[in-house]
């Protein structure tokens, strides 16, 4: 009888781990145990839900994001490097999964006034604006590591008075928390001691079926916006508020990504695609509310991204070009992966007519970002 009975648990025991689904496979720590500039730098886990996040202190650099797809198989959806020397010197993309800012997204000229003074920062972009903050952005430099629990991680650092030619000591904590409902939330909080504008935003690229696997051209959007922002040749705003209707730029009903991507329009052939700003139809001033999803058919993954900024960009990664492989070894093709990023709108410190940008002494800089992740049959 005993017999029989270990047969039946070593049976029921074997079924389970047929159907079990496995885990994710992580990128081991050791490959991030370093120093950069003299601080030491390390590989964070942390979990909730179904989603686990790996990040590191250097950029505040979220490395990998494990989802399960509408079968329960794990992949990594975000693209990046598996060690930090490829981070501090990238064979390719700099941004990959980065803190960015002080001022995110571009400034026109690489330059803007603050009563009366003209502050000039690095012209990293073209050789005529600044793009994310300039040489050594938020991107390039080692945060201390505040707190660590399973599903957070806090993170600081002091953006001092004149780098990259910002005026004030920017004083900045990120918290990065994954919830019990599979969310990835990202809370802001900085404060200065002179004028200066800031608007961070996070660079996670996102590609649902895994690293180099198909083109974001099949994923289906939708974005909460009837305007976006129209820009030059060089990225930089024009200056216009443009209505979506009639225009590639319309996803207020859900459709594929590459529906009209190759339509022939002028602000598409500025950009190889799309790599621009929505402005959200809002329906509060500072609550946090949906501002798009995105869905791959194939693998039933979805992100929901929410936020109570007026502003996301939408780049559909049309630079790049096979050339360079991610942390698993494959090339990075055209259109492999795709950016969201919630921010005010590019440019703001020379555009008065949009939401400003502006921080003075005694105000807190905040802002709260959600992707929130699924899988649908």
């Amino acid at each position: 009888m005993r017999k029989t009975v270990l047969a039946i648990l070593a049976a029921s025991a074997g079924l389970v781990a047929c159907t079990r689904t496995a885990g994710p496979e992580l990128i081991p720590a050791e490959n991030f145990a370093d120093t950069v500039n003299g601080s030491p730098v390390a590989l964070y886990t942390i979990k909730g839900g179904d989603v686990t996040l790996q990040v590191t202190n250097f950029g505040a650099r979220v490395v990998s994001i494990f989802t399960p797809d509408k079968d329960g198989n794990y992949e990594d959806i975000v693209v990046g490097y598996n060690n930090i020397k490829d981070y501090v010197t990238p064979p390719g993309e700099r941004f990959f999964g980065a803190c960015v800012g002080p001022v995110a997204n571009r400034i026109g000229n690489a330059q803007f006034e603050i009563d009366g003074v003209v502050y000039r920062t690095p012209a990293n972009d073209n050789k005529v604006n600044t793009l994310h903050g300039g040489y050594i952005g938020l991107d390039n430099v080692v945060w201390d590591v505040k707190s660590v629990t399973d599903s957070s991680i806090v993170l600081h650092y002091l953006h001092p008075d004149g780098m990259e030619g910002y005026p004030g000591n920017k004083d900045i904590t990120m918290t990065y928390t994954v919830t019990s409902g599979s969310e990835f939330r990202i809370d802001y909080l900085a404060t200065t001691d002179k004028k200066t504008h800031i608007n961070i935003s996070n660079h996670p690229f996102f590609c649902l079926r895994g690293e180099a696997n198909g083109t974001v051209e099949d994923y289906v959007m939708s974005i909460r916006a009837s305007h976006f922002i129209p820009i030059d040749p060089l990225s930089i705003p024009t200056g216009e508020i443009a209505d979506v209707t009639g225009t590639p730029f319309d996803f207020r009903t859900a459709h594929t990504i590459g529906q009209m991507i190759g339509e022939e329009n002028e602000q598409l052939r500025n950009a190889r695609g799309y790599d621009h700003n929505w402005c959200i139809d809002r329906e509060t001033e500072k609550e946090i509310e949906t501002m798009c999803t995105v869905y791959d058919p194939e693998t039933g993954r979805q992100i929901e991204v929410l936020s109570d900024q007026p502003g996301i960009q939408f780049y559909s990664g049309n630079f790049f070009d096979g050339k360079s492989c991610g942390k698993y070894g494959r090339p990075l093709g055209f259109r492999s992966s795709l950016a969201l990023e919630t921010q005010h709108y590019p440019d703001s410190p020379n555009q008065p007519e949009f939401p400003s940008t502006l921080v003075e002494p005694g105000q807190d800089y905040t802002q709260v970002c959600i992707y929130r992740f699924s899988a649908h049959k």
